[in-house]
């Protein structure tokens, strides 16, 4: 099983290095080299997190029709082509923007779109294959090593294009990305290499799968959940809702180059990493709630540190601030996720975790359009881009402010009591439309 954890491990990587050079490189060429709208930059990069709705029906269409004998890996192949694809096109289309608007929207759209359906594709598809091959206790060992090499992969790839791609020139841009394209396509297919056995249609029975109404009355019927499900939109839109921000953010402010933005990503990518180890050394130690106050606590000062340093033009409060959203972003990462997993009840757990994942993916959307529009509109009143940044960066910390309100009223113990509850009640329903019947 340890070969098969790395191979899954190696298939995570590789769609993650597909994103790397989008949101750490392209996204602040195309904001501050290109001039390009900081609210279309980010309707583009967000495209994978507006399609996730697509993973329940790609998820539910593999489960019933295999390829060649094989549920999964197919569908991880098509993903992760059309993630390199989908990147290899986007910096071309970022240059045709500028030069031909119709033509260049044409493409990007096209570029990023295939770029976020392959994401939709491969993710689901190597999940659901993670959990069949690791079975119910090996699942947290198999994510856990998922993440691990994820975030890893992040950091060296990151630094791997700062290099790349100084002195900065358009030519050096597209070579950056034909290599970590090259390179995740190559990952990728090592790790399906012998992965999957053949299915057997009697050996696995088909999941039964929720509809929208369901969900969304699971979710508004129960207090705690739809507090649950607000406070991780809130949450999650603050603190993600800089990976579109941060790198032009460092350009506009501080003159910094492109290899040194890039950069930006892998001290963050480090600071993550040291959170989630210290952690899981603090589990069972110290209670989750905790931890994930800890974590909201430290991006919140983060934010205000990275908004006074453009005030300051201080390059050191600067990364003191990245350091800060770092470990917070670990910390939170960790609690939140086992919040998730406890959020949960034994006859609704496939329900639930859509909901906290459709949560998850609506965050992400919500707040890169959100720093998008917000920047572009401080940016025009205030004729200072700067100044639209440090308004992001002070509204993310109010909404990492308010999650910590809402994460007060947050009871594990009630949620299930009311979820119990909720689940007799539709048990003595049903009965009564069937003698009813």
């Amino acid at each position: 099983m340890i070969r098969k954890r790395l191979q899954l491990g190696l298939i995570h990587v590789a769609v993650a290095m597909t994103l790397v050079p989008i949101n750490s490189t392209l996204n602040r060429v195309m904001i501050k080299e290109l001039g390009i709208s900081a609210t279309l930059v980010a309707a583009f990069v967000s495209l994978p997190y507006l399609f996730s709705p697509t993973q329940m029906l790609i998820g539910s269409y593999a489960d019933r029709h295999p390829w060649w004998g094989r549920r999964r890996t197919p569908y991880i192949l098509l993903g992760l082509f059309l993630c390199v694809g989908g990147a290899l096109l986007s910096p071309y289309a970022a240059y045709v923007l500028v030069g031909n608007w119709g033509l260049g929207l044409g493409l990007c759209i096209l570029a990023f779109g295939a770029w976020g359906m392959g994401y939709n594709f491969a993710a689901v598809s190597y999940l659901s294959l993670a959990s069949e091959l690791s079975g119910r206790e090996g699942r947290a060992r198999t994510i856990a090593t998922m993440w691990f090499m994820m975030i890893v992969s992040i950091i060296l790839t990151a630094l791997a294009v700062s290099r790349v791609v100084d002195p900065y020139s358009p030519a050096a841009l597209q070579r950056a990305f034909w290599l970590v394209g090259s390179a995740a396509l190559l990952l990728g297919v090592i790790g399906l290499i012998g992965l999957e056995g053949r299915f057997v249609p009697d050996a696995v029975p088909t999941p039964h799968r929720h509809s929208w109404t369901a969900l969304l009355h699971t979710v508004t019927g129960n207090r705690q959940a739809a507090l649950f499900f607000c406070y991780l939109i809130l949450l999650l839109a603050a603190i993600l809702g800089q990976d579109v921000l941060l790198e032009p953010f460092g350009g506009e402010a501080f003159g910094m180059p492109v290899n040194a933005t890039t950069r930006i990503t892998s001290v963050w990518g480090i600071c993550v990493l040291v959170a989630l180890l210290g952690a899981g050394a603090l589990e069972g130690r110290v209670s989750k709630r905790t931890v994930a106050r800890w974590g909201a606590w430290g991006a919140l000062s983060g934010f205000i540190l990275i908004g006074l340093s453009g005030l300051l033009i201080n390059r050191s409060v600067f990364y003191a601030g990245v350091l800060l959203l770092g470990l917070g972003t670990g910390l939170s990462s960790v609690a939140n996720l086992s919040l998730m997993l406890d959020m949960t009840t034994a006859g609704n757990v496939g329900l639930f975790i859509g909901a906290w994942g459709i949560a998850d993916a609506l965050a992400r959307w919500v707040g890169a359009i959100m720093g998008g529009v917000i920047r572009d509109l401080v940016t025009q009143l205030s004729h200072n881009p700067v100044t639209g940044y440090v308004v992001v960066f002070g509204v993310e910390a109010a909404l990492l402010f308010v999650s910590l309100q809402l994460l007060r009223q947050i009871d594990v113990g009630a949620f299930v009591e009311q979820a119990d509850r909720q689940t007799v009640a539709e048990r003595a329903a049903l009965m009564g439309e069937a003698q009813g019947g």
